[in-house]
């Protein structure tokens, strides 16, 4: 039953000194720190090395939980997984200890609060796009992995993971996997490395609301069929009820990161396709097997 920290600044002119002694002070043996943004656990190492050496009895202490993330839907998740594995959370600054019974009504309410977040950033992107409108920059975001198409089997070719060729060209899991399947559909007749390994599939319910940015742009019906085209192709989608907006999909995965990039990708892109349809896009993704929330 091990004390373990966790510290991290956003910015590399930031000090880690101050969150560092607090965590000694409270008895932690050891401490992984890192000077990384915190919006999501996407691409910070030391987070994933202290959760790989966390322990059932043990406890991760932080200075405060924005510590571990910025978002609220990404610290439920967390904090999901904490639990599950029967591993305490507590911050020195702030009344969290899960340990109690307290504690475990904190687990219960990140869920509320996660749904507030989602609510006050979809009206924020509407503010902003609006504004964006009344001066003239609004232009929507452009999707960019299918450009690199011939870099990504190139890399594959070479012998790189479907992960490693994600990182290196800047473009999320879910993109890679795509453009592998049209490539094979093309050119049946070859194999790429790793294309015989054996992977996963994870059954997602997905929730969507597609909605106009406003009463003078009608883009709403295309952009959802753009996204559901997308599904249907990537995912096997499957939709329980002909004219409702529940969605399943079928998601390749070799790990649980990786499931969470391709998940990240997803809610990214149909963003996008609504973007450069004058919409916005507002997505729920659940994960039943593994109680994970996106």
């Amino acid at each position: 039953m091990s004390l373990v920290g966790y510290a991290r600044v956003s910015t590399t002119d930031q000090n880690l000194s101050i969150q560092y002694a607090a965590l000694k002070s409270a008895q932690c043996k050891k401490i992984f720190s890192e000077k990384k943004s915190g919006t999501h656990k996407k691409g910070r190492t030391q987070l994933d090395a202290c959760l790989d050496y966390l322990r059932e009895g043990d406890t991760l202490i932080v200075t405060r939980v924005d510590r571990l993330s910025r978002s609220l839907r990404d610290l439920q998740n967390l904090a999901h997984d904490l639990k599950e594995n029967g591993i305490h959370l507590k911050a020195t600054e702030q009344p969290i200890d899960t340990s109690s019974a307290a504690g475990n009504a904190f687990f219960s309410m990140l869920g509320v609060f996660a749904e507030f977040e989602t609510t006050l950033r979809k009206e924020r992107q509407l503010e902003g796009i609006a504004k964006a409108k009344v001066q003239g920059k609004y232009k929507g975001r452009q999707p960019t992995a299918r450009t690199k198409s011939d870099q990504v089997i190139s890399l594959i070719k070479e012998g790189l993971t479907r992960q490693a060729v994600a990182e290196k060209l800047d473009i999320g899991i879910a993109s890679v996997y795509r453009i592998i399947k049209e490539y094979m559909e093309a050119n049946p007749t070859t194999t790429l490395p790793g294309s015989r390994s054996k992977i996963k599939i994870a059954k997602l319910d997905v929730s969507m609301n597609v909605e106009n940015n406003s009463k003078f742009v009608r883009g709403k019906s295309k952009a959802r069929e753009y996204i559901e085209d997308e599904w249907i192709t990537q995912y096997d989608m499957f939709k329980p009820e002909k004219d409702g907006w529940d969605y399943i999909l079928k998601v390749p995965y070799s790990s649980q990161k990786d499931l969470e990039e391709t998940v990240y990708d997803i809610m990214s892109e149909a963003q996008s396709t609504a973007d450069m349809k004058n919409c916005f896009a507002e997505i729920n993704v659940t994960h039943k097997e593994s109680g994970k929330h996106w």
